[in-house]
């Protein structure tokens, strides 16, 4: 399974998806969308928006989610199976004020 995680480092939101990531013991890339402005916009451009976390499994794109979605979804599809592990983190949780550089943004065509 391929994963990228589209994430911010210290948000609420992020942490819960990186917290379900690891509850089911799945490797992925950790892509910092406030510290690396090519990593927003690569994620701008394959979600179609602006919202994070976004996390890409196997070419499928989900936008605008949180951990708890992430695990319902991977559930849904089969690709984990339940367990009784606590994830490290809440996996519902909002983001403080975080936001990212001014980095000016194009779309292509």
């Amino acid at each position: 399974m391929k994963i990228i995680a589209y994430l911010k480092p210290t948000c609420g939101w992020s942490m819960g998806v990186r917290a379900v990531l690891k509850k089911y013991d799945l490797p992925y890339e950790d892509r910092d969308i406030i510290n690396d402005p090519a990593q927003r916009q690569e994620m701008i451009e394959k979600s179609g928006q602006m919202l994070s976390p976004c996390v890409e499994i196997n070419g499928r794109m989900l936008a605008d989610v949180s951990g708890e979605e992430v695990e319902a979804w991977l559930l849904a599809n089969k690709l984990v199976t339940p367990n009784d592990r606590r994830p490290e983190a809440p996996i519902n949780q909002p983001c403080a004020t975080e936001r990212p550089a001014f980095a000016p943004l194009a779309f292509r065509r």
